[in-house]
């Protein structure tokens, strides 16, 4: 069904809409239904509960990832258990995975189950990727991961992965206290939190939260060229390229 572009404006502006179905046998249930819009096509999605404006947010970064990276070969660093493996490998033909846990990637060969991903176990901050191989790089919930003095040394690592005209695509978290676990700590601009295992031991771990204007200034101060938005509540996100002739 095709739209007016001021329907398609109202339909992206639209906040959540709670809504009640039922069969002519059976009770009412409830639900919340959203929409996500990308240029002229309209994505109609629902859940359940109070999750439904996460869920809304992880639906719009999604549409933004498959939109920003087009088909190649990509990098993905700190792959983790695949959850954003899984989407990669439906318009890439080639994923280099790279996470220092060969456990996580066990379970994200598992999970991904394709032939296009090559897995690779290394520690991110000695690992040399190889240079110029890359029409993409992704990584996802793993730039707050990197202590602020090894932030342009992270960054000149991708620079080396990326072609010349490679693209970088990146997802992360805002400082948001809901979306953290129940049991730990309340996060704040630190640049550490304390996490909790399940079996009760605690560790201080690097968690940089970046507000995306500033991260996106600080990124074209060392030479990308780009986007960082947030999603509403729960992420940030951004797309960048290297500037030609410039050093990061």
């Amino acid at each position: 069904m095709a739209f007016d572009r001021d329907i398609l404006e109202l339909l992206a502006a639209s906040p959540e809409i709670r809504i009640e179905t039922r069969r002519a046998d059976g009770p009412a249930h409830s639900a919340i239904i959203w929409v996500v819009v990308d240029g002229e096509d309209v994505f109609v999605r629902s859940w359940l509960g109070k999750r439904a404006r996460w869920f809304r947010e992880v639906a719009l970064v999604e549409a933004a990832l498959q939109k920003a990276l087009q088909s190649g070969e990509v990098l993905e660093l700190a792959c983790g258990t695949g959850l954003w493996t899984q989407h990669l490998v439906k318009q890439h033909s080639r994923v280099v995975a790279v996470d220092a846990s060969p456990e996580a990637i066990a379970i994200n060969r598992q999970r991904v189950d394709s032939d296009v991903v090559e897995y690779i176990v290394a520690d991110l901050f000695t690992w040399t990727p190889p240079a110029g191989r890359f029409d993409a790089v992704f990584f996802g919930f793993w730039l707050s991961h990197v202590p602020p003095g090894h932030f342009d040394t992270f960054w000149a690592t991708v620079r080396t992965a990326l072609k010349p005209n490679g693209r970088v695509f990146f997802v992360d978290s805002l400082l948001e206290q809901t979306s953290t676990a129940r049991d730990h700590e309340q996060v704040d601009e630190s640049g550490e939190v304390r996490r909790r295992l399940n079996d009760g031991r605690e560790f201080t771990i690097v968690k940089v939260f970046y507000e995306p204007a500033r991260l996106e200034q600080r990124l074209a101060d060392r030479g990308w060229e780009g986007w960082v938005h947030s999603s509403g509540q729960f992420f940030l996100y951004g797309s960048v390229t290297r500037i030609a002739g410039a050093l990061s």
